[in-house]
């Protein structure tokens, strides 16, 4: 959520801000609100003194004579008005500042400076290439083809036992979805340091607000049923983001770069938004698996903290040695929460194009202010707000339809990886 005291300072210029995310901050409202806040506030005060210069008037009367009943009796009409206009014009704060709260729940993040304009992913600006698409003496078969063909991934009996955008594996390529994952968090925890953590794979609501998932993208997300009001989470990002809601955490447990983590989860999305894209494969699927990678850091380390995450990110796809780009997203393609976002684009020789396959986002204390994480500053000894910074490390689904396509040989054959053979148990998928 942005500090309403910045909004408030210069609302004209936030709206202009916004504008990059091509997102119409509700400028008008939002300064009519502010202003009924503020005058409920100010007429709160006002009759909360007038109610006290009337309540000494009963210490008076009785001084000039009058017994305290009569005092009482002569005063009580007027603390009761008062305390009736009292009542409402503090009513009536609450109410507007909750409007004012629903407002700027609903309101992205400001877009960093940095961040190129643009509408959409055809303007974001190329960082870096790494690697060179392999060159294929024959014609490239998309996942689903290779792996339809080794017998090994189904999704017709996913459709038949859920429905569309599932999948069933089968044999070396469910061994390989279980290998990636292994090399990924043997990677980030013991070369990059973060801590493996377990966390629920059902939040309640404060949670998907916490990281700003709701109210903005309800419709993307799978609620239960009833009125629990738990979902299933849409990333690990959601549950280990909120390891740090309410908390004040001491600038020692921070040390030198701040934490990290990374968990491995399963992540469900109704993909309420991409009808008729991305039907055929694992490319967008309603249930998927990551390995997520959550850094809290000092307010004057996430700059930094944002190109770590993404260099360990980076590491995992050059391991397996995966052709890949690095982008810097434009202000249309950004994300809600996001004050700055590098995507990861790997290259797909089925489509013959680079697809995202990480997205590493600095939200500032964007999230932190919903969730009131914070950090003791040593220096002052008070409360702050902490930056918190997240991405794929990697998204394991989109990694195996990258292995299997760049690996894929002329007889229908997959080579894996060397950096995966220690997981995997041999360089070769075939039919069995």
């Amino acid at each position: 959520m942005l500090d309403i005291k910045q909004v408030r300072k210069d609302p004209q210029s936030i709206a202009e801000t916004l504008q990059k995310k091509r997102y119409d901050f509700p400028l008008d409202e939002f300064v009519r609100l502010d202003s009924q806040r503020k005058e409920a506030d100010v007429r709160s005060q006002d009759l909360l003194a007038e109610r006290k210069k009337a309540s000494k008037q009963i210490g008076a009367l009785i001084a000039q004579g009058k017994s305290v009943d009569e005092a009482k009796a002569e005063v009580n009409d007027t603390l009761d008005r008062l305390s009736t206009e009292l009542d409402a014009a503090v009513e009536e704060a609450k109410t507007v500042q909750q409007a004012l709260d629903r407002l700027l729940m609903g309101t992205p993040n400001l877009p960093d400076a940095a961040v190129p304009d643009g509408i959409d992913e055809d303007d974001n600006e190329e960082i870096l290439t790494w690697g060179t698409p392999p060159a294929l003496s024959f014609e490239a078969k998309d996942h689903a083809d290779l792996g339809e063909a080794l017998g090994q991934l189904d999704f017709e009996l996913a459709g038949k036992i859920t429905g569309s955008r599932f999948s069933v594996m089968q044999g070396q390529l469910a061994k390989l979805q279980r290998a990636l994952t292994h090399l990924m968090l043997d990677l980030h925890t013991t070369r990059h340091g973060y801590t493996e953590v377990y966390v629920p794979f059902i939040v309640n609501s404060d949670s998907l607000y916490g990281t700003g998932q709701l109210p903005k993208f309800a419709e993307d997300s799978f609620k239960l049923e009833g009125d629990s009001g738990y979902y299933l989470i849409p990333t690990a990002e959601v549950p280990v983001t909120n390891m740090l809601r309410d908390r004040i955490v001491e600038d020692a447990e921070l040390g030198d770069a701040g934490m990290k983590f990374t968990a491995h989860t399963p992540c469900f999305r109704s993909e309420a938004g991409s009808y008729g894209r991305d039907t055929r494969g694992l490319i967008r699927q309603h249930q998927f698996e990551k390995v997520e990678l959550v850094q809290a850091v000092r307010p004057s380390q996430s700059d930094a903290a944002l190109e770590e995450l993404t260099g360990h990110a980076e590491a995992v796809l050059q391991a397996l040695e995966l052709p890949y780009r690095k982008v810097r997203l434009c202000g249309g393609d950004l994300g809600f929460s996001a004050a700055m976002t590098y995507d990861l684009e790997v290259w797909l020789p089925g489509q013959n194009a680079y697809r995202e396959i990480s997205s590493c986002s600095n939200f500032r204390d964007y999230q932190a202010r919903r969730m009131q994480a914070r950090w003791r500053n040593p220096e002052t000894g008070k409360p702050e707000l902490l930056h918190t910074l997240n991405g794929s490390g990697l998204a394991v689904g989109r990694t195996l339809v990258a292995v299997v396509e760049n690996g894929q040989q002329s007889d229908g054959s997959i080579t894996v990886p060397s950096a995966l053979v220690p997981y995997f148990g041999t360089d070769t998928i075939t039919r069995q």
